[in-house]
C-alpha cells in the first residue's frame, strides 16, 4: 500500500506516477503506454494546433479508459526585435555556412503558444480529467472556465513562494520541480536560475507550505526516487527522463544514441535552445554558444532560427542543434516499453518502501 494515496484517490490512477508531458517528443503513443501501465498520462499541448489537440486526445479514450492530463504553456509572450534576431543569426551564421544553409532565408515562427480562449474551448470541449500549466496559471477567466468544464488544476512550482502562489488560486495539487528536472524551468515569480532549489530540500518544503498534494518532479526515475519523495512528503511523483528511451517515445535514433550515452554530469541549463532556461543533454550548441548566452532571444525565439540547423544536423544522424531535454537522472533510463516500465517503477518503489519500514 501507499504511504499516502491522496493523488491516487485525486487522480484515480493505479498508482501516484505522472508521465511528464514533454512536448516534441512524444504524442498519444506514449500517453495511452503510461495509462496502461497505470500512470497519469500528460499530453502536451504548448507545441500543437487545437486539431491536433483534438485527434490525440481522441485517440488516447479509444484506446485505454483512464484518465487523461493535458498540458499547456502560461508564459506570457515577448516580441522578437529586429535587434534580437540580427544578434542571434549572426552568432549562428558560422553554423548556417557549415551546413549549406541560407541565414537569410525566410524561418517558420517557432510554434510555442501559450493557453488561450480558444485552447480552453477544447478543454471545455474534451473535459479532460486533468488540466496542467507550466509557467504560472492563465488569467483568472480562463482559469475559472477549465474548472467549471469539471478538470482538475494541477502546475508546476519551482519554490515555496510559488507553490504558496498555486495553492491560493486554488490548483488541486502542485508539482515541486527541483533544479534536477530536465526540460524547461517551470519558474514565473522569479527568473534567478542559480536559486532554484533542488528537489530534495524543495519538496519537504513545499509539502510544509500548502494543503494540496504536493507532487516531486526532478532527479527521479527509479523506485528509490520514487520512495524518497514520499518520504519527503510528497503524494506523488512526475517522471519524465525515465521514459525517453521508450519505444513509444519520439526521440530520433541520433537523440537515443545521446540518452544511452549520458551519465550523471551530461545535462546543462541553457538557454540558446528556445531563449529560456531548460535542462538537457548537451550538445555542440550548448558547449560553444552557452549554456547560458545573452545572445539568445527571448523565448520561444531563439528556437526559430534553430530549426534548419537542427533538421540538417539530424539527416547526419547528429543532435548537435537538437534540444534534447533530459533531467540529471537521465542515465537511469532504460530501454523498456512505457506500460512495462511504469509498472516496474511502482513496484520497485513499493519494495523500497517495505524495506525501509522494516
Amino acid at each position: 500500500m501507499w504511504p499516502d494515496r491522496r493523488l491516487i484517490d485525486l487522480f484515480k490512477t493505479e498508482f501516484p506516477i505522472v508521465l511528464a508531458p514533454m512536448a516534441g517528443i512524444m504524442d498519444a503513443e506514449l500517453v495511452i503506454a503510461a495509462a496502461q501501465g497505470g500512470a497519469l498520462g500528460s499530453l502536451p499541448c504548448a507545441m500543437i494546433s487545437a486539431e491536433k489537440a483534438r485527434e490525440q486526445v481522441g485517440l488516447i479514450r479509444q484506446r485505454v479508459k483512464a484518465p487523461v492530463n493535458m498540458n499547456f504553456f502560461c508564459h506570457t509572450p515577448v516580441e522578437l526585435t529586429a535587434e534580437a534576431e540580427t544578434r542571434w543569426k549572426q552568432r549562428l551564421t558560422g553554423y548556417y555556412t557549415e551546413h549549406g544553409l541560407d541565414p537569410a532565408a525566410p524561418i517558420a515562427a517557432a510554434n510555442r503558444a501559450p493557453f488561450d480562449a480558444a485552447f480552453c474551448e477544447v478543454v471545455e470541449e474534451l473535459k479532460p480529467e486533468i488540466v496542467s500549466f507550466h509557467f504560472g496559471l492563465p488569467e483568472e477567466a480562463l482559469l475559472k472556465r477549465v474548472k467549471a468544464a469539471g478538470c482538475l488544476v494541477i502546475s508546476s512550482a519551482t519554490t515555496v513562494k510559488e507553490a504558496v502562489w498555486l495553492a491560493q488560486r486554488g490548483v488541486d495539487a502542485v508539482i515541486a520541480q527541483g533544479a534536477e528536472a530536465g526540460g524547461h524551468r517551470g519558474m514565473f515569480l522569479t527568473d534567478k536560475v542559480a536559486e532554484q532549489p533542488g528537489t530534495f530540500a524543495l519538496v519537504p518544503q513545499v509539502a510544509d507550505a500548502v494543503k494540496v498534494p504536493v507532487i516531486a518532479a526532478g532527479g527521479i526515475a527509479d523506485g528509490r526516487g520514487i520512495a524518497a519523495a514520499f518520504a519527503l512528503g510528497a503524494s506523488g511523483v512526475q517522471i519524465g527522463s525515465a521514459y525517453l528511451r521508450c519505444p513509444e517515445s519520439k526521440v530520433s535514433a541520433g537523440g537515443r544514441r545521446a540518452l544511452a550515452e549520458a551519465r550523471d554530469d551530461s545535462t546543462v541549463i541553457t538557454n540558446v535552445m528556445t531563449g529560456r532556461p531548460a535542462r538537457g543533454v548537451q550538445n555542440r550548441l550548448m558547449r560553444e554558444a552557452g549554456p547560458i548566452s545573452p545572445d539568445a532571444p527571448p523565448f520561444p525565439h531563439a528556437a526559430t532560427a534553430l530549426g534548419p540547423l537542427k533538421a540538417a544536423a539530424e539527416k547526419q544522424g547528429r543532435v548537435d542543434f537538437t534540444n534534447l531535454w533530459a533531467g540529471q537522472a537521465v542515465a537511469l533510463g532504460r530501454e523498456l516499453p512505457a506500460a512495462e516500465l511504469t509498472r516496474d517503477l511502482a513496484r520497485s518503489a513499493m519494495a523500497r518502501m517495505k524495506a525501509l519500514a522494516g
